[in-house]
């Protein structure tokens, strides 16, 4: 048989074994979602369907690099250069891994998360970080694969990084900034935060250089990660979201004081019931505490669910307090200076 007949059948044995890896995909893929997701889904726990959900697209690609991998062998010409095949292969071989890994760790994390609830707001860049390991992992065992020293490399990328280090000193401020915050917890994804400068908001992420603060008008604050490691921070959700909100008020010197702190804890009794974001639960007390030039002064002690609902309850408690004192003929005064004149 002449040589070109001869390669033209080798390659088209090629051909069809690729073809089949394919279509051996696709029924795998197909075998995948219809009969095993459903095996999967009549277990009591969800963790292998997380698992499934992550590995059958990786199961399926493995399955196609086998099939080209065993029809490229049919060509007598690369099997004359099966090293050059094989590795080849084995850097795909390794990527194929890394993906693996890199699912099964999202996996893993995000079930360590659901099970220890103090973690559960866990910025994305501990994932990042996560994955930048495992990917240096499969960068080393290729390297090592094709021989390649790494002692020298490492002392190499050392130097380099001291150069590196200077130019990007910020950058690389921000990010370890960022490290100590995650680990340190000073704030936590979620967290109401009053920051210096007047910032303040919700913290909608962590990441390698910057901190996201969504603020109450719902704009976004980038604040760089090494400016949160040092300024002061007011956390208004730590150690737990309740809060006390501490209202002034001052009724003049002719009120009745006992009637005035009865009536005064009374309406904040039904604002701590009725309105909501209040905590019903808590008996809402006063304290006076100072003589002021018109009024004698003091503090109404009310308890909320969060930062935010103390506006909805301070509001709609000052308009039920004003109706109460109106009601009763309580003056609250404004200020007011008496001027004598002496005898000449």
């Amino acid at each position: 048989m002449p040589l070109h007949n001869i390669i033209n059948i080798e390659i088209l044995i090629a051909l069809v074994g690729i073809a089949s890896s394919f279509i051996g995909a696709k029924i795998l893929y197909f075998v995948i979602n219809k009969y095993v997701k459903s095996v999967t889904k009549k277990t009591k726990t969800d963790i292998d369907d997380k698992l499934l959900a992550a590995l059958e697209r990786p199961f399926v690609v493995g399955f196609v690099l086998i099939g080209i991998y065993f029809s490229l062998l049919q060509i007598d010409y690369i099997r004359q250069n099966i090293k050059l095949l094989n590795s080849a292969f084995f850097v795909l071989s390794v990527l194929w891994v890394v993906l693996v890994l890199h699912r099964l760790a999202r996996v893993f994390l995000d079930r360590w998360i659901f099970l220890n609830p103090s973690f559960q707001n866990m910025p994305r860049l501990v994932f990042k970080v996560v994955n930048a390991f495992v990917y240096l992992i499969g960068l080393i065992i290729v390297l090592k694969h094709f021989n390649v020293e790494i002692t020298p490399l490492v002392a190499t990328l050392g130097i380099g990084g001291i150069a590196v280090g200077f130019a990007l000193q910020d950058t690389l401020s921000n990010f370890f900034a960022g490290l100590h915050i995650i680990s340190d917890k000073p704030i936590n994804i979620g967290d109401f935060v009053e920051l210096e400068g007047n910032i303040s908001g919700y913290v909608e992420d962590i990441g390698w250089r910057s901190t996201r603060i969504r603020t109450l008008p719902n704009t976004l604050v980038i604040v760089p990660n090494s400016k949160i490691a040092s300024t002061i921070i007011t956390n208004d959700s730590l150690p737990v979201p309740e809060m006390s909100v501490v209202i002034q008020c001052g009724v003049a010197y002719t009120s009745d004081l006992e009637k005035v702190e009865k009536m005064t804890v009374d309406v904040a009794k039904k604002t701590q019931k009725t309105v909501a974001g209040a905590v019903k639960d808590f008996e809402p007390f006063i304290r006076y505490h100072t003589f002021g030039d018109s009024n004698i002064n003091f503090s109404i002690i009310l308890r909320v669910k969060t930062f935010v609902d103390k506006y909805l309850v301070t509001h709609e408690f000052i308009k039920a307090l004003k109706k109460s004192y109106d009601s009763e003929g309580i003056e609250i005064s404004w200020p007011v200076r008496k001027i004598y004149y002496a005898n000449t």
